[in-house]
């Protein structure tokens, strides 16, 4: 049986809550900018999406390299 290394990476926003408050009705479309933006970079490296909760996203590469290459480019 063949085994396999993956990268997951887990990102979110940090401090959400308060700014979901802040923000009010306008934390819809920042939300969706965050998850446009989370989605193309993962996708560009090879990476899949495994599961959106809220502000929160799981991604998964084949290579630690694909993975640090998303985190790095998004501050992470």
């Amino acid at each position: 049986m063949a085994t396999q290394t993956l990268t997951f990476l887990f990102a979110d926003i940090e401090g959400s809550t308060k700014m979901a408050q802040r923000l009010g009705g306008g934390w819809a479309g920042r939300l969706a900018g965050h998850h446009r933006l989370i989605r193309a970079s993962p996708a560009s490296h090879g990476g899949e999406e495994v599961v959106t909760r809220g502000d929160g996203v799981v991604t998964v590469f084949a290579s630690l390299r694909a993975g640090a290459d998303v985190a790095v480019a998004h501050g992470g």
